[in-house]
């Protein structure tokens, strides 16, 4: 069950905004309009291998992928203690794909989606204020699940998925810097999507499947107790169903981050970072569930302004730096082994974390 997925992709892009103070019934307003273009040109391929060698082509495509997005937002002083931002976006994205190994699911298609969003903020009382966010979301399939019409592996017909999935969703929370160094918040929030995305391992691809509802609470922390020394603390625990009440599979349940920053001492700033994902069902019915990972990460940097160019910088990433042998991904699905008498079998199917690795970034400015 060995495979290689391949992309080879370049994208382009750009965004501009126009931001302008303004009266509004009385009230003092800004209002905001901006615009976000992203295309993509991509190669990808997924294929059989052994040994790392690909001997057999499952799906090899072109894709084009152009994002347009438009969006308006005011942000509107009701009270002196309670402010507003309403918004409105528009998102249109448009498919072209030419597969190079099925004619029979090439094609173009697009979609577009209005997505109206409001946040009221209480505030501020000794340095603290109450939130509250709703509105309409979305996210985007595969371009290649939007003109799919026959599976690359079975050669049965298939349906093609909508190009953007709808959400709704709010949260309502607080947050203080009324502790001295401290930025704390604490958000309760709820989200419905239209259909969820499931690997299905036969394929080696994703699939639209039912609609889900999560739940969930997020606590994120920055305390600097003095000028050179910054911690970083982010928590999350969710709930993640299907709205049959099946276990959504890979959605983990909580997550963690925790870093420790040393800063600006004579050009050098230190971090160490913790990142901890937590277990989750890998099948609806939760009887088979991921190993949580734990992993360490590194960064060093140095400023050498004035070196090359007005402000310079080298950075220094260390990626797992205590080796740990985990996995990024795991499924659970049916497999069967190579040889005569060989019957499938359930079982897990991982993607190890990468080993230790280092990564060297020069960055600069004229």
């Amino acid at each position: 069950d060995q495979f290689s997925q391949q992309d080879r992709r370049s994208v382009y892009g750009l965004q501009a905004s126009q931001a302008w103070s303004h009266g509004l019934a009385g009230l003092d307003a800004r209002t905001e309009a901006g615009v976000q273009l992203r295309h993509d040109r991509a190669r990808v391929g997924l294929f059989d291998t052994q040994a790392r060698q690909a001997f057999h082509t499952v799906r090899d495509d072109r894709l084009r992928e152009t994002a347009l997005g438009m969006y308006l937002q005011s942000h509107v002083t009701l009270q002196p203690w309670l402010r507003s931002v309403l918004g409105l976006r528009a998102d249109r994205m448009q498919f072209d794909v030419d597969s190079l190994s099925n004619a029979a699911n090439s094609g173009k298609t697009s979609d577009f989606q209005v997505s109206p969003k409001l946040s009221l903020v209480a505030g501020p009382w000794q340095r603290s204020e109450v939130f509250l966010n709703l509105g309409r979301g979305l996210h985007s399939n595969d371009a290649r699940g939007t003109t799919a019409r026959v599976d690359p592996r079975s050669g049965d017909a298939l349906k093609a998925v909508p190009g953007l999935v709808a959400s709704q969703g709010w949260e309502i929370g607080a947050r203080s810097e009324a502790w001295p160094g401290l930025q704390t918040s604490l958000a309760y929030w709820h989200l419905d999507f239209d259909s969820e995305l499931v690997y299905i391992g036969d394929a080696g691809a994703t699939e639209a499947s039912a609609a889900s509802r999560r739940h969930g609470v997020e606590w994120n922390n920055r305390w600097t107790p003095s000028r050179h020394v910054l911690f970083d603390a982010d928590l999350a625990w969710t709930h993640a169903r299907f709205v049959n009440g099946d276990h959504i599979p890979n959605a983990v349940d909580s997550v963690a981050s925790l870093a420790m920053t040393l800063q600006d001492l004579a050009g050098w700033t230190a971090s160490l970072q913790w990142r901890y994902l937590g277990s989750g069902a890998l099948i609806e019915d939760n009887t088979v569930r991921s190993d949580p990972s734990s992993t360490f990460n590194l960064r060093l940097m140095r400023r050498l302004d004035g070196w090359v160019g007005r402000h310079s910088e080298l950075t220094l990433d260390v990626f797992n730096l205590f080796n740990r042998q985990v996995n990024d991904i795991q499924y659970q699905y049916a497999y069967q082994m190579p040889g005569a008498g060989q019957s499938p079998q359930e079982g897990r199917i991982v993607h190890p974390a990468e080993p230790r690795s280092l990564r060297l970034t020069w960055r600069t400015a004229f």
